[in-house]
């Protein structure tokens, strides 16, 4: 049996917190998306801002233009006829396209958030599906019960019943807040089938915050879930969603075990690819990748221990369950230096899944050859922190222009930073250079409190909520990497941002001025 893969990053792993795709970044996510192979990519929620539906449309367009292949384009709506419009219109140029309509079915969800009866949960059913269809907009209408594990199953049944009823050729039934178990998962799943009839196709979106979405996801293509929804990463809410690479490994390693009455269960996923969209969505998300993490984790193939490197170096196969080739790690890694040409960084950096304009690769370019100067080669790792650090620049009022930091053991920290103001409403003007100094516990909260009297942020307008910085590779040249996460205490909204550079203080200082520029534009 083939299981359909439903990948959720660019809208559920979207509302991971501090995470915001702009429209350039959805487009390379979903054609990574379509070239590893996803059946149904979920561009976004058209009806939540008119952002999210010029990104949905742009991938759209993508599809209609042939490039993402026979790839379904999905969009998400509530139970409200002006949603389903705002996703008609949004997903109108794909070659393929899917409404996912969803409302809450669980008696909590029901009185405290939605605060209606169920009756008038039915209704909006058999009403909206009915429109959805009746639009003649969609190829497919999915309907998804949200809280479906933590709902009464006699009323699940009935609103399932009432999808089907009404045109619904796909129920998705999600653990909403990762509550369930793969038994009991796997219960409700027999037991709705078998209540309510018809052809429709079975889909789960399994949430982790018990750290069984994986599991729970495998449980229910056992007994007959013919969809997964996924994110790459495992991006999403709290505590994320179900790992599309850990789902598809899973099917491909344990095809012996994980099987649905006796039939092996397979996917359409190209695994070799699997590697470089997990890098990819990390480096455009701003969320690394956690080094244990399963099967994309730098630590997934390394052996500290004597024991185990003795017993690989034997046999693979003793301690090392998967082919690293498998997941795309065996491919060619051009290695650039000073003396690299603009057409080689350019190919690679395309090969990677970005697709920058000519000022895009002009800017980035510079700034490798800055580098370059400074460290003796450059990886691909050192590429994606400069291709995101750029990324995270674009629409930026404010670039750091110089830097003096004085610090030691005996003095209180002070820095003098400098920045070029852009004035948004008008781009062609000449920046304005401002200055200001600052004290600090250290050169970097020195650096972030003058950034903050320069952006206005003082005053206790913003929290900062994280702060971090790693070697991007290995050596006393390695490029670091610095991210930052801040808080508007106003809002409470959060913000990331990141910077590289083989100095650790200008890195700081770039990460925390990508997040107060994304904290700047939400102002405006």
């Amino acid at each position: 049996m083939r299981i359909h893969i439903y990948d959720t990053t660019l809208r559920d792993g979207e509302q991971t917190p501090g995470v915001h795709f702009g429209v350039t970044q959805k487009l390379d996510i979903a054609r990574r998306l379509a070239k590893t192979g996803v059946d149904v990519i979920e561009a976004g929620f058209p009806a939540s801002s008119p952002g999210d539906r010029e990104a949905v449309r742009a991938v759209s367009e993508a599809s209609g233009r042939g490039e993402l292949g026979d790839t379904v384009v999905s969009a998400l709506a509530r139970m409200i006829p002006a949603d389903i419009d705002a996703a008609a219109d949004a997903v109108s140029p794909a070659k393929r396209k899917r409404l996912h309509i969803f409302i809450a079915t669980s008696d909590i969800h029901l009185e405290n958030k939605l605060r209606i009866t169920r009756d008038e949960c039915l209704e909006r059913i058999r009403a909206c599906t009915a429109y959805g269809r009746e639009l003649g907009a969609f190829d497919e209408i999915e309907f998804s019960a949200e809280d479906a594990t933590r709902s009464d199953f006699d009323f699940l049944c009935e609103a399932v019943r009432t999808a089907v009823e009404e045109g619904a050729g796909i129920v998705n039934v999600p653990d909403t807040v990762g509550y369930t178990t793969p038994a009991e998962f796997q219960e409700i799943l027999i037991r709705l089938r078998g209540r309510v009839p018809g052809g429709w196709r079975m889909s789960v979106h399994c949430h982790n915050d018990l750290g069984m979405a994986t599991a729970n996801s495998l449980a229910a293509a056992e007994c007959g879930a013919e969809q997964i929804e996924c994110t790459v990463n495992g991006l999403g809410e709290r505590a994320g969603n179900a790992a599309m690479e850990e789902i598809v490994m899973a099917l491909k390693v344990r095809r012996d075990a994980i099987r649905c009455d006796g039939d092996e269960l397979t996917c359409g996923i190209v695994t070799r690819e699997i590697t470089e969209t997990s890098r990819l969505v990390a480096s455009l998300s701003g969320v690394p990748v956690q080094p244990n993490k399963a099967v994309v984790g730098q630590n997934a193939f390394a052996h500290a221990s004597g024991i185990h490197q003795h017993g690989v170096m034997a046999a693979r196969g003793t301690y090392e369950i998967m082919n690293p080739e498998d997941l795309g790690l065996n491919a060619n890694t051009i290695v650039l230096g000073k003396l690299s040409g603009r057409h080689a960084f350019a190919d690679r950096v395309a090969q990677m899944g970005y697709s920058l304009d000519t000022a895009g690769i002009d800017a980035t370019f510079a700034r490798f050859k800055e580098i370059a100067d400074k460290k003796s080669v450059l990886t691909d790792d050192d590429l994606r922190a400069i291709v995101g650090e750029y990324l995270d620049s674009l629409e930026g009022k404010y670039y750091l222009d110089t830097f003096q930091i004085q610090s030691g053991n005996h003095i209180r920290a002070m820095a003098l930073v400098s920045l070029s103001a852009k004035d948004p409403s008008d781009p062609a003007k000449e920046p304005e250079v401002i200055t200001e100094a600052a004290p600090g516990e250290g050169p970097v909260d020195a650096a972030f409190n003058a950034v903050n009297r320069i952006a206005g942020a003082d005053g206790g307008r913003v929290e900062l909520v994280s702060y971090g910085i790693t070697a991007v590779t290995e050596g006393t040249d390695a490029l670091g990497e610095a991210r930052v996460k801040i808080t508007d205490t106003a809002s409470g909204t959060t913000y990331t941002g990141r910077g590289v550079s083989t100095d650790v203080i200008k890195a700081s200082i770039k990460a925390y001025l990508g997040a107060i520029n994304k904290w700047e534009r939400m102002k405006r």
